[in-house]
């Protein structure tokens, strides 16, 4: 069943781009924004990190915390967080070569991989969905429709943050 608002987050742990391990649990008593985004440094997912970086300062005063997860691994998180200066932790969720082990398991539990399609092709991959965790771990929103270009005033403007 999908998860709905009011649900407990899935918790996850997941390495960011320092290598360093990031638990959801750890951050229990603030917001948490988990945007899951399908590759670093290409044009729409580019769009969605630099409208969060645009409107750090606003989830900053509210004391959000923002987690971007896709499949790449830590040296391309680095590179991009670098190339666009992005004051946020990346976190990776690995596709698995190994057929018996679930590729991309904290977006799978967050209903965020499956079956793509893409100019008549279908395939597996990670889907652009974004949650709030409220303070006691709790899904607070759910976009599973999410324009890039303003995911991030989207969030500030539903959660009644925006001035």
């Amino acid at each position: 069943m999908p998860l709905q608002i009011g649900d407990s987050a899935p918790d996850f742990t997941l390495p960011d781009q320092a290598g360093n391990p990031v638990a959801l649990k750890d951050l229990r008593g603030q917001r948490v924004v988990i945007y899951f985004y399908p590759k670093d440094d290409t044009p729409g997912c580019t769009k969605e990190a630099c409208n969060f970086r645009d409107q750090w300062a606003a989830f900053e005063a509210h004391g959000i915390r923002v987690l971007g997860i896709s499949k790449d691994n830590a040296k391309s998180h680095t590179k991009f967080i670098e190339k666009y200066s992005l004051p946020f932790t990346l976190l990776s969720d690995p596709q698995s070569e190994d057929e018996s082990v679930p590729s991309c398991p904290v977006a799978t539990a967050y209903d965020s991989y499956g079956l793509k399609k893409f100019m008549g092709r279908e395939y597996m991959g990670m889907m652009r969905h974004t949650f709030v965790i409220d303070a006691e771990g709790k899904i607070e929103k759910i976009y599973k429709k999410v324009k890039a270009a303003s995911m991030a005033e989207d969030i500030l403007n539903d959660l009644g943050l925006n001035a």
